[in-house]
């Protein structure tokens, strides 16, 4: 095997053969990894598009060899490993942009709160509803949803500095309105 170039290895991957493959595998995975450390700080990501690249070339083998392609064996493992670290980037994206939610513990209040809690509710109820709607998403999304600053920008689709300044402006109304 040693003597084989890794455009032969793949062809012989395309056919099954395993040694092939581990022997691509111990000649490339070395300097791909070193490409993707160069492009990605995370360990954990470039251990995954690398099991992924190599699944990949294990599956597509047979694309490889079978095409009439010029160029190299290597370029088209570093092809389908560049395409796995995009995915990777995009569904890390993905993930922070959903914002998560703590699980509230529900806990019985005193009746003496209940009934302040409702007057003070229909007050607060009114003077929400007096707000202009942008401000009032930006309030409910914060204090209601508990929601950072961060977190509300991208479920309200707008930037951070907005998301500040409408919430300054949704608290002055408020405090205007209830005292």
């Amino acid at each position: 095997m040693a003597d084989l170039d890794e455009a032969e290895l793949v062809r012989r991957v395309a056919g099954g053969d395993r040694a092939a493959f581990d022997e691509l595998y111990r000649r490339t995975s070395p300097w791909l990894a070193v490409r993707l450390r160069r492009r990605c700080a995370d360990d954990d990501v470039v251990a995954d598009v690398l099991q992924e690249t190599y699944l990949a070339v294990w599956r597509a083998a047979g694309s490889y060899a079978g095409s009439a392609a010029v160029g190299s064996a290597v370029g088209w493992i570093w092809t389908i490993a560049a395409n796995r670290l995009v995915d990777a980037f995009r569904r890390r994206a993905r993930q922070e942009r959903l914002p998560t939610v703590a699980p509230v513990e529900e806990t019985a209040p005193a009746a003496e709160d209940e009934v302040l809690a409702n007057r003070v509710d229909q007050d607060l109820e009114e003077a929400l509803l007096r707000l202009p709607p942008e401000l009032r998403q930006v309030l409910q999304a914060m204090v209601l949803d508990d929601l950072s600053v961060r977190q509300t920008a991208v479920l309200l689709s707008m930037p951070e500095g907005t998301v500040k300044t409408r919430a300054r402006r949704a608290r002055i109304a408020l405090r205007e309105a209830l005292s």
